[in-house]
């Protein structure tokens, strides 16, 4: 049987493509060569490009995403790994693309990518199927604001997050009615929809969820303790955090958690991996979001959570590309 063709897409629109990259490098790394020739794709908003055994960039042809190599042969992938973070490869713009084009991809579908990017839907979609979350306020970029509202409905402190943005970029804990401005500015740098959300005071978990030889499973469940005052950007990739791999939870609170972690990925019909961000308050696990194309470099919590599970990386990218290519 011949080898299929794996492109590992990396990069991406944002400022996370830095950890994309760092993704990429790990999944390509990690594909079984006996069954796949692997190689690296970047795709940025100035280029998408190819890079061959001398690390040399050639251009990925927009039209089918094939890529005409030094010697002229034309090579085209069996299956695209996805692994950018944030857009456009986990707001539903590339996978729109590849299934217009014909090409298979590994993760979920242009409209579960692009629904799970929006935090209001997701949490919207996930109320109807009894999953809580904090009380939150909308806002559009050049409405109103009416900040007296606000802080009657939701209180202090509260938290301004963009929308659609990923790696905790953009969002303030405000303790005080003199810095809610602020934040809200901070916040439409990200994006032009911003969500303000009632403080939850719990525990914080990350809750790997996949799905795995046919099965859903829960990776594992991750306690996170910032040496800040939440898990920001600094706090997810600059160390400025404990990660405790399982939580230091109690059984029935572990069970809850997993529970309903996999409860919001199968209401959305999810595939590929996941990684859901939880306040656990009183008991009660709070969802924040939903992330679809978490990190996965060495450092980061899935991979982690894959080996105290059990699952070799490998292994967890070999069942992704094996799943798209039967799609």
């Amino acid at each position: 049987m011949s080898k299929k063709n794996v492109a590992v897409v990396m990069g991406g629109f944002s400022d996370e493509y830095k950890v994309s990259l760092k993704s990429g490098q790990l999944i390509y790394d990690s594909l079984e060569r006996d069954l796949y020739n692997v190689y690296k794709v970047v795709v940025l908003k100035e280029e998408w490009y190819f890079l061959n055994e001398n690390e040399e960039k050639l251009p990925i042809n927009k039209g089918d995403f094939s890529v005409t190599l030094s010697d002229g042969a034309i090579l085209k992938f069996d299956v695209c790994f996805n692994i950018i973070h944030g857009a456009p490869g986990e707001n539903g713009e590339l996978q729109g693309y590849w299934n217009a084009i014909g090409q298979k991809y590994t993760g979920c579908d242009f409209y579960k990518s692009a629904l799970t990017f929006n935090k209001k839907d997701t949490l919207a979609v996930l109320a109807k199927y009894g999953i809580p979350s904090a009380k939150s306020f909308y806002l559009r970029k050049g409405e109103n604001i009416n900040e007296d509202k606000i802080l009657e409905e939701l209180g202090l402190p509260l938290f301004v997050k963009p929308n659609q943005s990923g790696s905790s970029l953009g969002i303030s804990k405000v303790k005080a009615k003199s810095e809610l401005a602020a934040a809200i500015e901070f916040a439409f740098k990200e994006d032009d929809e911003i969500l303000i959300e009632s403080f939850l005071n719990g525990m914080e978990v990350s809750v790997g969820v996949i799905d795995y030889k046919g099965e859903t499973i829960v990776l594992g469940i991750t306690e996170i303790v910032p040496h800040k005052e939440f898990f920001d950007y600094e706090a997810k990739y600059e160390g400025a955090s404990e990660e405790i791999t399982p939580a230091r939870l109690d059984e029935e609170t572990r069970y809850k958690v997993e529970k309903i972690a996999k409860h919001a990925y199968e209401s959305l019909g999810m595939s590929g991996f996941s990684r859901s961000e939880y306040i656990i308050m009183d008991g009660t696990p709070y969802m924040l979001e939903m992330n679809t194309n978490p990190g996965f470099s060495p450092a980061s919590i899935l991979p982690q959570q894959a080996k105290i599970y059990g699952i070799s990386i490998k292994d967890l990218c070999g069942n992704e590309v094996e799943k798209a290519l039967k799609k």
